[in-house]
């Protein structure tokens, strides 16, 4: 009975249409490409849209420091890194003792700034900031020695350090 009921209340129901004026039409039509507007401005502008965001995706891409070949951008002898970078490269070498608890841990390279390898092809080290409280920002990253990677800024970039 209560199907009925509401079935009968809702066939006594009306919803006003909405009339459709010109200016729709027109608006519709402009969208749906009818009379060109919306075409023509699409044949227009759209080359110089797609230039202007392919530009702004590589710009960014650049600015992170991501490359087309995956290569490290600069090199940096043994000799010209941080006394402490020298102290820390060396314990790397001897295979220990390392000062901090995480030195030697798996660097997962996610941003893709060294060339890609398996995980856990990486490790990584911290080299000792004077004057600062925790680990600070300086890094080198390994894989097979003798290939290892300074970073004096927590992974933002890095260079390679030739012996």
């Amino acid at each position: 009975m209560a199907l009925l009921c509401l079935t009968s209340e809702t066939q006594r129901l009306s919803f006003p249409r909405m009339r459709e004026s010109s200016q729709t039409r027109k608006l519709d039509s402009r969208m749906r490409g009818n009379d060109g507007f919306f075409g023509a401005y699409v044949q227009k502008h759209l080359p110089v849209l797609l230039a202007v965001l392919l530009a702004l995706v590589s710009t960014q891409a650049c600015a992170r420091g991501y490359s087309q070949n995956d290569s490290i951008v600069q090199d940096i002898a043994a000799a010209d890194l941080p006394p402490e970078g020298r102290t820390t490269l060396q314990l790397i070498k001897r295979g220990g003792p390392f000062p901090f608890a995480r030195d030697g841990v798996v660097f997962g390279n996610f941003e893709k700034r060294l060339p890609q390898r398996s995980r856990g092809y990486y490790r990584e080290y911290t080299v000792k900031t004077p004057g600062a409280r925790n680990r600070g920002a300086r890094r080198i990253v390994c894989g097979r020695l003798p290939e290892c990677y300074y970073s004096g800024d927590h992974y933002r970039t890095f260079q390679r350090i030739k012996e």
